[in-house]
């Protein structure tokens, strides 16, 4: 189980837009999500294709498009972001089937699968608005971004 940068892309990546989008009234581009937070582009842009089939984002097109989200921010939980992306965060290396070894559920199957559980859920509570609240976002150039290795 690892939360690569797939998922913690796609967090920053929305969290820029939130900060950046005057009340999601003004699309931001990939490439100034791209300059601001060092991802590359076309990271980003696979990335945005997986968030617009999952309604996460919408996108327009032409001279002042860019991406705006389609939810209000406490209507984003992190979980929801993280499975758009495809990320797989599943602690049990039978990936749920039962089958650890030799066709038959290892003795820590349960262990595993309560602490998927238990991210999923902690996920699932964290929005992007909780995240937000902890900063003060008034002043974007002040915002310290991690940048996920």
């Amino acid at each position: 189980m690892k939360l690569t940068t797939k998922g913690k892309f796609a967090v920053t990546a929305l969290l820029d837009i939130a900060i950046y989008s005057e009340g999601n009234a003004t699309p931001i581009t990939l490439y100034n999500i791209s300059e601001r937070q060092s991802i590359s582009l076309s990271y980003l842009e696979q990335l945005f294709v997986k968030l617009r089939k999952n309604n996460i984002v919408k996108s327009y097109k032409g001279p002042g498009g860019g991406y705006v989200l389609t939810k209000a921010l406490e209507l984003i939980p992190i979980a929801e972001i993280i499975k758009a992306v495809d990320e797989d965060m599943d602690a049990r290396t039978c990936r749920g089937s039962k089958n650890c070894k030799d066709n038959r559920q290892c003795l820590t199957h349960d262990l595993w699968a309560g602490l998927t559980m238990e991210l999923y859920n902690y996920l699932g509570k964290v929005t992007l608005k909780d995240l937000l609240d902890k900063a003060d976002h008034k002043e974007p150039e002040k915002i310290m971004f991690c940048r996920p290795n």
